[in-house]
């Protein structure tokens, strides 16, 4: 089940990074709205990454230990 969930999130991904590359070309109405989803939840993920990260270093810098 988790196998075919990943599947699908690849699937997802493939295509909207497809969309993405044709609407730089100037693909049709509906490619362009696909590749604004796609690029928004790009950003969205990546803006969730850099504030998690920031997140746990903070948290790893208060239990007084050296870690590096």
């Amino acid at each position: 089940m988790l196998g075919l969930v990943l599947l699908g999130i690849l699937v997802l991904t493939i295509g909207g990074c497809a969309c993405v590359v044709w609407a730089e070309r100037g693909g049709p109405r509906w490619v362009r709205g696909v590749a604004t989803v796609t690029l928004a939840t790009g950003e969205l993920v990546r803006i969730t990454h850099r504030h998690r990260r920031r997140s746990l270093n903070r948290n790893s810098g208060d239990s007084g230990g050296d870690s590096g």
